[in-house]
């Protein structure tokens, strides 16, 4: 095993077995001890560096890298750590919060839609298109009084759901066709652990801007938002744009699988440098030598 080679296929959904959320674990035993792990993450973080400027140069392919999770299960901070060393110029993050009323005046994608990274470009959404089958799950109001849907669909919800996972599956394949290669990240944090995480920001004046009230109340709707991530993830993994259910209780271990996933996910890309053809390398044979021959 190389130096920071980890193993992350044991979080893997890609539907080939149904997904059972509680069988899904919230810990593991970290995968290497404390004080080495930040070296382990800036060494995968440089080849993901690396891997993403070929893949900017072959100019055929992107990714896109979907974060999901419960309040206080770290999306902000892992997104932060794992993707902190890449070139800014080969990133581009979104962060979707409640949909602006031009966003409602749209189908549920679109705004995530024209947010997808260009070829040569890592994409990183921070909540998703996903948020349309899990929070107006649990909150099924949003979408009777405030998406302004036609009647006969919000008369009809139970129906909703199905649709919404065949356009969310359509819409991934059609973007794995056209180069996109899409992971999907729920980081699966504990009830225990949030509340722990709660009670920091609350004891924590710096943290304290992260508190919200409403926050507490969620708590109570916990296993509406389990089953919403079940039925999600069983209804829209698939070997092309798979899930990983990643453990975030440990916060280290969470950053070293994520960010092993997205490197092991770029190096299984065909992509190399441009190589030029005879022609060409004359022509910047003739430039090194022009070069060359000046004057100071």
């Amino acid at each position: 095993m190389a130096k920071s080679d980890f193993d992350p296929s044991p979080y893997l959904v890609d539907g080939s077995r149904p997904f059972h959320i509680r069988e899904a674990q919230t810990r593991v035993e970290p995968l290497c001890p404390e004080k080495k792990a930040d070296k382990h993450l800036e060494s995968i973080r440089e080849e993901i560096d690396a891997l993403q400027q070929m893949m900017y140069a072959h100019d055929r392919y992107a990714m896109l890298c979907i974060f999901q999770a419960m309040d206080a299960a770290g999306k902000d901070g892992t997104i932060r750590a794992v993707f902190s060393g890449v070139n800014p110029h080969g990133l581009e993050v979104y962060a979707f919060k409640t949909p602006s009323p031009e966003e409602l005046d749209h189908t549920f994608f679109w705004r995530t839609d024209k947010a997808m990274p260009p070829r040569g470009r890592i994409g990183i959404f921070n909540r998703s298109y996903y948020e349309e089958v899990l929070i107006t799950r649990v909150h099924p109001e949003i979408i009777t009084r405030f998406q302004r849907l036609p009647e006969n669909v919000t008369n009809a919800l139970e129906s909703v759901w199905p649709q919404r996972f065949e356009t969310i599956r359509t819409l991934e394949r059609n973007h794995h066709l056209n180069g996109t290669r899409i992971h999907k990240f729920y980081l699966h944090l504990s009830f225990e652990e949030q509340r722990r995480r709660f009670l920091a920001r609350i004891d924590d004046p710096s943290k304290n801007w992260k508190f919200n009230e409403g926050d507490v109340k969620e708590r109570e709707l916990w296993p509406r938002y389990m089953e919403a991530y079940e039925e999600a993830i069983n209804a829209t993994a698939t070997p092309e744009s798979p899930w990983h259910v990643i453990p975030a209780d440990d916060k280290k271990t969470a950053r070293l699988l994520i960010a092993t996933i997205v490197r092991n996910a770029l190096k299984a890309l065909p992509i190399s440098y441009p190589q030029l053809g005879e022609e060409a390398l004359g022509r910047l044979m003739a430039c090194r030598q022009t070069l060359e021959n000046e004057t100071t």
